[in-house]
């Protein structure tokens, strides 16, 4: 995947929310692997935050974030299994304006690689509300790893090539204006 080094680097704000009854900050491997991971990239993640998996208190959290103009992009980690308290996905879909199905097939395109068909339990999911990406991970750090290195990394590089989710950034409230 190109990266463009003659284009100037676009730092991110991204907001980081772990989804889970039992982690608190210093349990939270997955959150500190994806805030990790964006700060080593140049990005800056401005927020990080830890919800039980209910589905109205993802949604606030989620809407809170959408409404803030300096998060540009919200990546959850956990709830997005098919147990009973797996209600992530559902919080999205509350609040999606549009979603990126090519994220969630990439998702688990790229992870059948690695773990087969166990991966058919993953509802990962992308999207876009009120002009900010929000993108759901399944709450293993091995997961979040995958999602980050292979997806993530480069659509959120203004430099990647043929093309980027940052280059559109300017561009996702067109309709709004329209109105």
């Amino acid at each position: 995947m190109p990266i463009d080094e003659s284009l100037p680097f676009v730092p991110v704000n991204i907001a980081v929310l772990t989804v889970s009854d039992t982690r608190d900050l210093a349990s939270d491997r997955s959150g500190q692997t994806l805030q990790d991971r964006i700060e080593a990239a140049g990005h800056r993640c401005v927020a990080r935050e830890i919800v039980k998996d209910e589905t109205a208190a993802i949604e606030a959290i989620l809407r809170r974030w959408i409404a803030d103009p300096s998060i540009d992009c919200a990546i959850t980690t956990g709830g997005t299994g098919i147990t009973g308290r797996d209600v992530t996905p559902e919080a999205f879909k509350r609040v999606l304006e549009k979603e990126i199905e090519g994220f969630g097939e990439l998702f688990r395109m790229l992870s059948y690689r690695k773990i087969g068909t166990s991966t058919m339990q993953s509802r990962a999911i992308g999207g876009v509300a009120d002009g900010t990406y929000l993108f759901a991970l399944p709450g293993s750090t091995g997961a979040c790893k995958d999602a980050w290195d292979d997806i993530l990394l480069f659509q959120l590089d203004a430099r990647h090539r043929p093309c980027n989710l940052v280059e559109l950034m300017p561009r996702l409230k067109e309709h709004l204006r329209a109105a």
